[in-house]
């Protein structure tokens, strides 16, 4: 009896009485392409434990040494060090290292010496525990060895200064005075002199800036026995100079120098300017330098630029910056030296291994095919960049559906280097929980919680502290209640700003009575 009822059941079903077999068929088809694009979006949008763990985030196997994690980098400007900064602040941040901050802003008293009381917690010598310093400074290695460990690896990056100066003139327009008088590049190369006044704040900025950023004085007459002193003393302690325009080369450099994964090296370009014309990578065709024979390799391309410029002028400007021309020559013929003695056949083979896997991330991680854009179409605002003057500042947008492991790794590749600045130091000096939330506050993003919890800066760390240390206090940081980081960091530029065309406008006064 049961077996005839199943039977009629089933005949009832095949007749098509609770719908004709064309419907079924259709909802099979279509559970069957939900299943395939399921299946697509979960290979192309992959988890951290596939793509960010994977055997290609280690790279070629570097022997037995051991990851260096003491780090002092001199952040030199306009020479891709953004980049550079961002690649020390994920290795740190991803390993829960200790950063010596600045103490309020974004730079360590910038553009003064270096002070060790510029640093944020800091106790006196050997008190506090610091593995990297990487913020903008002007060098100061006494300073800096209060602070930092004696096994400490320190490292810079340098570039061809015209093509520096190209790029400061309309970054630091607003800025440098020289700059802001001359209407054009191409004016200032002509007669520095005009414009130039070394007695007025910021004219560092026109002349020589990477020996101001070293330490040096920049406004001295050139001379090959001052130029080989300032050399001599960068030899002393530095025991890597990278060079912009061969970014990739010099990553595989500090790769090796440091013990590091190839993941940790990887990057997107950082504080990028829209240019009027098309450049190729971020590495050899930022600008090439101008040189014949230099460490045997013999004239570099030039990449096109963004000012225009004769080449008598480019000569100028090199004559200008004389000091800085003779770094560059001879960290060039070094840098050459460096990579002859790790063998090219391995550099090539190495750096294909960095770009593939750049561009993996891409995918993975970036919109709009990974290519950085104007900040006011990011979406989200705690990615967008700082802006400084007329130039615009590109950054990157995330891709959407990411898990949200992957978007956190994704997140610290593209993510500027004010902002995750004040996500690390809201990590290493936690703020106290308020007991009144005011309205709005809930839903805060990270870098406004960054921010907030920054600007208190309750805590100097105490797990880092050693025992016997009892100093105590902390000065208030710069920026104001509500202020956002790109709103502090404005602020601080306009003062600046300000205040050198106060000087001018004194100066001016003094000349006229």
């Amino acid at each position: 009896m049961l077996f005839r009822r199943r039977a009629r059941m089933l005949r009832w079903l095949m007749c098509g009485r609770v719908g004709p077999v064309w419907m079924w068929k259709a909802l099979l088809l279509f559970v069957a392409i939900a299943f395939a694009v399921q299946l697509f979006f979960n290979k192309s949008v992959q988890p951290i434990g596939s793509i960010f763990t994977s055997p290609d985030a280690q790279g070629p196997p570097l022997g037995s040494c051991q990851p260096h994690t003491h780090i002092m980098f001199l952040k030199t400007h306009k020479t891709a060090s953004s980049t550079l900064l961002n690649i020390l602040y994920r290795f740190g941040d991803e390993r829960g290292l200790r950063f010596a901050l600045p103490l309020s802003t974004y730079q360590l008293g910038y553009p003064l010496p270096f002070n060790a009381h510029r640093v944020k917690g800091y106790r006196g010598p050997r008190v506090t525990q610091y593995h990297i310093i990487a913020n903008h400074m002007r060098f100061n290695k006494p300073e800096v060895e209060k602070v930092m460990p004696a096994d400490t690896f320190y490292f810079s990056i340098i570039r061809d200064p015209v093509a520096l100066t190209e790029s400061s003139f309309v970054y630091f327009k607003e800025v440098a005075p020289a700059f802001r008088k001359a209407k054009t590049l191409g004016d200032f190369a002509d007669d520095p002199r005009k414009y130039y006044d070394p007695r007025v704040r910021n004219s560092h900025y026109a002349r020589n800036l990477m020996w101001f950023d070293f330490g040096l004085d920049n406004n001295a007459n050139f001379s090959e026995a001052l130029a080989k002193r300032g050399e001599a003393m960068i030899r002393r302690t530095f025991k890597l100079v990278l060079l912009t325009e061969y970014f990739d080369h010099s990553m595989i450099l500090l790769r090796h120098a440091l013990c590091w994964p190839l993941d940790a090296i990887v990057s997107f370009r950082q504080n990028a300017q829209k240019k009027p014309t098309s450049s190729g990578g971020m590495s050899e065709s930022l600008v090439a330098a101008a040189l014949a024979g230099v460490g045997g390799r013999g004239v570099r391309p030039q990449a096109k630029t963004l000012t225009n410029i004769t080449e008598e002028q480019r000569e100028k400007l090199r004559q200008w910056n004389a000091l800085d021309w003779h770094l560059y020559k001879t960290f060039n013929q070094t840098f050459w030296e460096e990579v002859n003695r790790f063998g090219h056949a391995q550099m090539e083979q190495e750096l294909a291994l960095l770009r593939a896997r750049r561009e993996e991330l891409t995918r993975v991680c970036l919109r709009d095919g990974g290519n950085p854009v104007e900040a006011y179409r990011i979406r989200d605002k705690n990615l967008r960049p700082y802006q400084s003057g007329s130039v615009k500042i590109l950054g990157y947008e995330i891709r959407a559906g990411l898990d949200n492991a992957t978007r956190l790794a994704c997140m610290r590749l593209i993510r500027p280097e004010l902002q995750y600045k004040d996500v690390l130091d809201a990590k290493m000096f936690p703020r106290a929980p308020s007991a009144h939330v005011q309205p709005g506050q809930q839903n805060q993003g990270p870098v406004a919680a960054a921010a907030a919890a920054a600007a208190a800066a309750a805590a100097a760390g105490a797990s880092h502290l050693r025992p016997d240390s009892s100093k105590t206090g902390e000065k208030p940081s710069g920026r104001e209640d509500g202020e956002s980081t790109v709103e502090a960091m404005q602020r601080d530029w306009k003062l600046i700003s300000l205040e050198s065309r106060n000087q001018t406008l004194i100066r001016g006064r003094r000349r006229l009575t």
